[in-house]
């Protein structure tokens, strides 16, 4: 080891490693992970207690900023992500004025600079015709399909559109509802089976159908609603992502406008689907969508806006599935820690040499209820209110304590996160 990589610090304790738990310590230098030993030597040693898990990244979350910061900024939303173990996120571009270009890009990165408690990377929007001015640092480009907030629908993308996405070396994430379809299904909506039925299941599989045959290698369908979608399909060339509202929550069991989403959350039929699909191994990365709205956005089903919180009770969720073991250990770190990094060839999400010194720790015993009151929000009403959840007790970001025994240090480690063309393996 070099002097330059020695390190003066390690933390030492139970470290989830090669599919087990190891005492370790590990050696920290410039924010990144330089020695794994059995050993304690004499430098300085932070001692973690209980489980300890590489953190988490969350590849989908809207934080509202710029634009429409009542809703939420970049400092509430990070600070969200850092008490829900949540080191990393990607945020996604369809603020008041989308993302499409280079200027929109750079305005809204100098916005953020110094506000966010954890990393973060920023998507850019293709919107038909705008791949030569999209920004090259961008962590991926946003595809809707179907009309959504701040975004029109792309459905049909010709091949001379297809090899320029490709050309960029991105990841392409797809909001898989066909326009055309959605405009054919509305239906009065009144409860939230009515806003399934009124962005029905159909036009997530006509979505589908269409962007498997595009001809883009890295492709991403997001929040997967209906897994039988994909069950009928014979090859599949996307990668999927999946919600915790979309196999934890039914819309027959939900009676306010919080859970309202797109794509909607489905009847208990598809929810056990769903759920038993993650359980199986099926989904590739587990996203929260994180989408606040006012209460005031939020007062009626019918005129209700879409989205709901999730990036600070995604991980404490799946946490307690884990202690009740309805889910496997495996499946909640290939989902939540180690797919969505690697998928966008980030360092993070692992114990080894060189990997972002990002750690959670855990301790299984301690269940409690969420309580919309001690979310961290701007906006914090969701239906996952009064479930079992496990939030982490400490979470180290780059080597730094961000969270120490569930009280946030007050200060902004996060760092942005530029995604060339060249570091894309």
């Amino acid at each position: 080891m070099t002097g330059e990589e020695a390190s003066e610090l390690y933390f030492h304790g139970k470290f989830y490693r090669n599919g087990i738990f190891d005492d370790l310590y590990i050696g920290i230098s410039d924010g990144k992970i330089c020695e794994i030993s059995k050993f304690r030597n004499n430098a300085r040693v932070v001692e973690l207690e209980n489980a300890v898990f590489p953190g988490s990244t969350d590849m989908h979350v809207h934080f509202r900023d710029p634009g429409e910061t009542e809703k939420e900024d970049f400092a509430s939303g990070s600070m969200s992500a850092i008490f829900g173990g949540t080191t990393t996120v990607f945020d996604m571009p369809n603020n008041m004025v989308p993302v499409i270009d280079y200027e929109v890009y750079e305005s809204k990165r100098n916005s953020l600079r110094g506000r966010s408690f954890c990393d973060y990377g920023l998507y850019s929007m293709f919107n038909g015709g705008n791949t030569n001015i999209i920004h090259d640092e961008s962590i991926g480009i946003k595809i809707y399909m179907g009309e959504s907030t701040n975004a029109k629908g792309i459905e049909n993308i010709d091949e001379t559109n297809q090899l320029s996405l490709e050309n960029l070396g991105k990841n392409i994430v797809f909001h898989a509802e066909s326009g055309e379809c959605l405009r054919k299904s509305s239906v009065s909506v009144n409860t939230l089976c009515d806003h399934s039925m009124s962005r029905n299941t159909e036009c997530e599989k006509i979505a589908l159908d269409k962007l498997n045959k595009f001809r883009i290698s890295r492709k991403i369908v997001a929040h997967m609603s209906d897994f039988n979608n994909v069950e009928t399909m014979r090859d599949r060339t996307f990668k999927n992502e999946m919600l915790p509202q979309h196999m934890l929550l039914s819309c027959e069991k939900i009676e306010n406008s919080w859970g309202k989403v797109n794509p909607p959350i489905r009847d208990e039929k598809i929810r056990e689907k769903n759920f038993q699909a993650y359980l199986d191994g099926k989904i590739d990365i587990l996203s929260s969508d994180h989408a606040p709205h006012t209460e005031k956005d939020k007062r009626e089903v019918r005129y209700a806006k879409s989205g709901m919180i999730g990036v600070e009770t995604r991980v404490p969720l799946i946490l307690a599935l884990i202690r009740k073991k309805i889910v496997p250990l495996s499946i909640f770190v290939k989902t939540c820690i180690e797919n969505p990094p690697s998928l966008f060839g980030i360092k993070k999400g692992l114990i080894e040499r060189g990997y972002t010194a990002d750690f959670i720790t855990v301790d299984f015993s301690s269940t409690e209820r969420i309580s919309e009151g001690r979310l961290h929000s701007k906006n914090p009403a969701t239906p996952f209110h009064g479930f079992e959840a496990i939030f982490p007790n400490d979470v180290i970001l780059g080597g730094e304590i961000a969270l120490q025994g569930k009280e946030l240090i007050e200060d902004h480690f996060g760092k942005y996160m530029p995604l060339k063309k060249t570091e894309i393996v």
